[in-house]
């Protein structure tokens, strides 16, 4: 069985304080020795060193929501995967809408950060996933397939204990809406079979594919009982403790249901 992994994405939301605050009441309820679903939060870059050192310790890892292609050097602004190791960060999210469609990264330059970060020995959170005019048009499988294709260019099999799917219908992201869950199995089965198609069975069979989009403590256990949902990218509900835990803990009760 796939091991649940319920991440937070805190965007560019808290503070010091209120992220430490979050850190804290996280790593309270997710000791190290509970280990039935992986936990993980990416608070902006300001504050990775001060939630990791929180957060050590405890059942939740911490990662980073981006980082650049190239290796230290004159890239201002930018972060590279070797500082986000320094800090002490497992994961990275790449390819998120917002990347996308906000700031106009491309796939191509998604694929690089893949690699740059794969190299580098950390988790890539993968992020796919349809506007609605895509979706209304029944575009959703086309565009998965330009989206993984372009975005794991280059990336062979052995790097796939590294590679977590984040399935994020654009149209459900920040709006309240969500995909129902039917919607988001028969999303997520098309990615298993692509990378049964594109890769092997055993790779399909092993990897984990998180759906984002509106995740909410009343939707998570419907959403995360589909056979090929495995976890959550929570937004808007990872920024509050009373909201984010009640997911984690739905996940807990699935996995060793």
């Amino acid at each position: 069985m796939r091991r649940f992994i319920v991440a937070g994405n805190w965007k560019m939301n808290t503070t010091k304080d209120t992220g430490s605050q979050l850190a804290q009441a996280l790593a309270a309820e997710v000791p190290k020795e509970k280990t039935a679903v992986e936990v993980l939060v990416c608070p902006p870059f300001p504050y990775l060193s001060t939630i990791g050192d929180i957060v050590n310790g405890s059942g939740v890892g911490f990662g980073a929501q981006n980082c650049y292609h190239e290796s230290p050097g004159a890239f201002t602004g930018e972060i590279s995967t070797e500082m986000l190791s320094d800090v002490g960060c497992r994961s990275v999210i790449l390819g998120h809408s917002e990347r996308r469609h906000i700031l106009k990264e491309t796939d191509a330059d998604i694929n690089l950060k893949v690699k740059k970060a794969l190299d580098a020995g950390l988790q890539v959170v993968l992020c796919v996933g349809e506007l609605q005019s895509e979706r209304e048009s029944e575009q959703t499988e086309a565009v998965l397939d330009t989206q993984m294709t372009g975005g794991l260019e280059g990336v062979n099999s052995a790097a796939f204990d590294k590679i977590v799917i984040a399935y994020e219908p654009v149209w459900a992201i920040g709006t309240g809406l969500t995909a129902t869950p039917d919607q988001a199995e028969a999303a997520h089965q098309y990615l298993r079979n692509w990378l049964k198609d594109h890769y092997s069975a055993e790779i399909a069979d092993s990897t984990r594919i998180l759906y984002g989009g509106s995740v909410k403590p009343d939707n998570a256990k419907e959403l995360l009982s589909q056979e090929n949902v495995d976890g959550a990218l929570v937004g808007g509900a990872s920024l509050k403790a009373e909201l984010f835990i009640p997911i984690i803990q739905a996940a807990v009760e699935l996995a060793e249901s």
